[in-house]
């Protein structure tokens, strides 16, 4: 911003808003000096600020406004980078409301004559009782900035007889002229209010997608703590079938044997029942935390997405994704394999082939690279070509993957 100042005809200021309420005042000349990083404004650190620049008459009429963005930075120092001409603009603004003095020069969002900077605008609010213009219009004859207000010089007409027996005609131009500015004040209130319900739009679609995102990774984690419980779970009941295993050797030793078994083979036996009975009893808690882990992930699953929401279309339309893997070809995907299929397409193709994950991964491996996967003496692969088998499900490791001299 180059502003000139105050020139002889009128003065220019700087209005700072929160909501429609004027929270600070400043001549161009102060706000310039933020602008240079002079001074800084410690309350509005970190902050997007809404401002409005003013031309106002000696008279204290305001002729021009320009609803604008600026950003101060952690230390309340105005963005460096600002260069909005705000003084150009409120010179080539188009007709405002009229807030007393005639209708005033309007630059705004919705009403920016330089398509360049309508982003860096913003729309005020124009509704009737309480709005940003009738605070700015209040702030301005409080005139707190003390700006030097020139009264008007009045001429007292004289009548002569004649006319003053006579009333005179209606002003049909100027009953014109009223009509004409309400009707641009209600074209620039629908403006301002199209401006609002698309900005309300597009932040109710980022609500959504972030709703959307949240909810895909919460099922994510509660399907891999599921599948961690699982792994866990198998684990233990490997180890108590070997514990029973133990147990069931041990009891038919101890039946074998003379009726003068010692103490401590009785202790070691009592031991073993206890662990026996421990294990059970965590085994039994490891279970009943599965089912409640079915319980939620099935609930997940059978959640409705979002009605306007991408996976609610899906539903809603009855729309079915076709995916291609190696070795299964085209499988279409039902709606209710969708998420499945996209937090792990991989081990989601691997149950179609009837392996696991990492059986299918080894395959897949061979399948785009058929070499040899044995190491020579030095410890380098050896890469040599091998026929490449094309179903996962006949693939060998450790026979497909080698070449001849290492088969053997």
């Amino acid at each position: 911003m180059k502003s000139s100042g105050d020139s002889g005809d009128q003065y220019s200021a700087v209005f700072l808003m929160d909501g429609v309420e004027v929270s600070r005042q400043m001549r161009a000349s102060e706000f310039e000096a933020f602008l240079d990083g002079y001074v800084g404004l410690s309350d509005l650190a970190d902050s997007d600020v809404r401002a409005v620049y003013l031309q106002i008459g000696q008279d204290l009429s305001i002729r021009a406004l320009v609803f604008f963005h600026i950003w101060f930075d952690e230390e309340g120092r105005a963005d460096s980078q600002w260069n909005v001409p705000i003084e150009a603009l409120a010179r080539a603004g188009s007709k405002g409301p009229d807030l007393g003095s005639g209708p005033i020069r309007l630059v705004c969002r919705s009403q920016c004559p330089d398509p360049r900077y309508s982003e860096d605008l913003w729309d005020p609010d124009m509704t009737p009782g309480s709005n940003h213009f009738q605070s700015i219009r209040k702030a301005v004859e409080a005139n707190p900035l003390k700006f030097r207000k020139k009264e008007p010089e009045e001429d007292i007409p004289v009548l002569k007889k004649e006319a003053a027996s006579t009333a005179p005609p209606p002003d049909i131009h100027a009953d014109r002229a009223r009509l004409a500015q309400v009707i641009r004040e209600h074209r620039l209130r629908i403006k301002t209010l199209q401006s609002v319900h698309r900005d309300a739009m597009a932040e109710l679609h980022r609500d959504h997608r972030v709703e959307l995102k949240a909810l895909r990774n919460e099922m994510h984690e509660l399907e891999q703590k599921y599948e961690r419980q699982r792994l866990s779970n198998e684990q233990l009941k490997r180890r108590l079938a070997e514990r029973n295993e133990q147990y069931l050797t041990l009891q038919e030793r101890l039946g074998n044997e003379s009726a003068d078994i010692s103490e401590s083979k009785d202790a070691e036996v009592v031991l073993l029942r206890e662990q026996l009975e421990r294990r059970q009893r965590e085994l039994e808690a490891r279970n009943e935390k599965i089912v409640q882990l079915e319980q939620e992930l099935n609930g997940l699953k059978d959640r409705e997405p979002p009605e306007e929401s991408l996976m609610g279309q899906l539903s809603k339309q009855a729309v079915f994704l076709v995916a291609y893997h190696p070795g299964i070809g085209h499988i279409t995907l039902p709606y209710q394999d969708i998420e499945t299929y996209f937090t792990n397409p991989v081990s989601y193709a691997a149950s179609w082939c009837g392996l696991n994950e990492p059986e299918y991964r080894q395959w897949l491996d061979h399948y785009e690279h058929p070499v040899c996967r044995a190491k020579k003496a030095d410890g380098r692969p050896c890469g040599e070509p091998v026929m490449r088998v094309s179903q996962p499900a006949d693939f060998v490791p450790g026979r497909d993957d080698r070449c001849e001299a290492h088969q053997s």
